[in-house]
């Protein structure tokens, strides 16, 4: 994760520095900002601005913030940048003695709880976690879904499912995906329940009056097109075959293409739009895919291999083909979807 942390006092920008020391080594990427005056001997950056400007920029470049001081502060200081659970960074406040670690902001999603229970392990300080799923020993769906990078469709379904386990009523769980294991507590596999959870490519299936879609990232997109293509125009086809096909965009893990068009601007622009990661293969390396695709004898005069889209998809995923060539306004493309399973 990116840290930043930031403390006000002495004794707290020791420990802001112990922390940044402990959480580095730990694999974060982390910036440790103190007051000026204690900056320079806990070897942290000096704070230039106020508390809630910093929190500002804290908010819009890292993914968790952990405040080294009073919760008052912490709240003062983030208050105007707040805008929803899906969207906030982790907070979290450890007082400048080390006695607790708060988690203040983004259990779940955000990774607060977690974020709070190693800063605690760090500095032998007890974890303060008070969201209610976890009170009652629950499973957190949202925090289950953001662990394992999938997508979820319906902010509101999301706090229904967690209100109907906490009033012990049934959650039904359904998956397009094999499921590995049992049903975490509260969950089951009945469609007649009133809420439920439902795993799938396809985001607007509702087997359940309240119905939280979940989608997994598993999907690898493979393109073909001519030179100069604009992002625009791969859009408005990926959307027409998604459309088809019942498919979420959401899916979409990577896109894969020719080593060919590394450089091509369309594509790389559209990856930028959608913080998406292009991954390119060489003719060779497509012409070794398995499977059977759809040749095209004027592709593999100009690539060297006779389909692009269907081979670079089923190489990115290591998977199977779920939807096959699509061809329009000079762009091919096609999705592969890799194996995947739900576990707890």
């Amino acid at each position: 994760m990116r840290l930043w942390l930031i403390s006000f006092t002495q004794n707290g920008a020791a420990l802001c520095a112990h922390l940044q020391n402990g959480l580095t080594a730990l694999g974060h990427r982390c910036a440790g900002y103190a007051v000026a005056r204690h900056a320079s001997a806990a070897g942290l950056l000096p704070l230039e601005t106020s508390a809630q400007e910093w929190a500002g920029r804290a908010f819009s470049q890292a993914d968790a913030l952990i405040f080294v001081g009073a919760a008052g502060i912490a709240v003062r200081s983030i208050a105007p940048w707040l805008r929803d659970k899906f969207t906030d960074p982790a907070v979290v406040v450890v007082d400048d003695q080390g006695y607790f670690s708060i988690s203040l902001l983004s259990g779940h999603v955000g990774g607060a709880n977690a974020l709070a229970v190693e800063v605690a392990g760090l500095i032998g300080a007890q974890p303060v976690i008070s969201t209610a799923t976890d009170g009652a020993g629950l499973f957190a769906v949202d925090r289950w879904a953001a662990r394992n990078g999938l997508y979820l469709s319906d902010r509101v379904a999301a706090k229904r499912v967690s209100a109907a386990l906490l009033d012990d009523e049934p959650v039904g769980f359904v998956s397009d995906f094999p499921i590995q294991g049992e049903l975490p507590y509260g969950f089951c596999a009945d469609t007649a329940v009133r809420v439920g959870v439902c795993v799938s490519l396809d985001e607007t299936r509702r087997p359940f009056d309240c119905t939280l879609s979940i989608v997994p990232r598993v999907l690898a997109l493979g393109v073909g097109c001519r030179r100069g293509i604009a992002p625009e125009t791969l859009e408005e086809r990926l959307q027409a075959a998604l459309e088809s096909y019942s498919i979420s965009f959401h899916g979409i893990a990577e896109v894969c293409t020719i080593d060919l068009k590394r450089e091509e601007h369309g594509l790389l622009e559209f990856c930028r739009r959608h913080r998406l990661p292009l991954r390119v293969f060489s003719a060779r390396e497509l012409a070794q895919a398995e499977g059977r695709f759809t040749p095209s004898a004027f592709v593999s005069s100009i690539t060297g291999v006779d389909n692009v889209c269907e081979r670079a998809a089923v190489l990115g995923s290591g998977g199977k083909l779920v939807v096959t060539k699509q061809s329009g306004d000079g762009v091919t493309l096609a999705l592969a979807v890799r194996d995947w399973s739900v576990t707890f």
